[in-house]
């Protein structure tokens, strides 16, 4: 859906993409018939062809937290998963959390999501890459202030 190759620490992603298969919602509030408190997935993936859409939520905790992140996630989007069904008529609306640590420390439940999403599983190593620099980064300005 995306044609620009700009790395990925540079590309700005539109609050939706669509094409005649699949939309694509960014950051974006999701309208239900009756009020849910968490209703803004970071991202919302919906397949036009097999009526399927996805909930992924990215975290990036400390280590000693990942995994109650994890269940907070899944909790947390279940209830808006259970309206996109009857509201947007799809067989399916799965909610994926992508967690990995500050440090780096993956759980093995992030293969899983991977693998629902139909990502190559070498995914994670550019993930952990993000995530590790993005914690330098904060580090460096962190010891850097005056």
């Amino acid at each position: 859906m995306v044609d620009d190759k700009s790395p990925y620490y540079k590309y700005t992603p539109a609050s939706v993409l669509e094409n005649e298969n699949f939309r694509l919602y960014w950051n974006r509030s999701i309208l239900t018939d009756k009020t849910i408190p968490f209703n803004r997935p970071d991202i919302t993936f919906m397949n036009k062809k097999t009526k399927n859409t996805f909930l992924i939520d990215i975290a990036v905790p400390n280590t000693h937290n990942h995994a109650k992140t994890i269940t907070n996630k899944q909790k947390k989007y279940q209830e808006v998963a259970n309206e996109i069904c009857a509201i947007w008529k799809q067989k399916a609306a799965q909610v994926i959390p992508i967690v990995i640590a500050s440090t780096g420390v993956i759980p093995n439940s992030l293969s899983q999501s991977l693998t629902r999403l139909n990502l190559h599983p070498n995914t994670y190593i550019q993930l952990q890459k993000s995530v590790i620099l993005g914690t330098c980064s904060i580090l460096r300005n962190f010891l850097n202030y005056e």
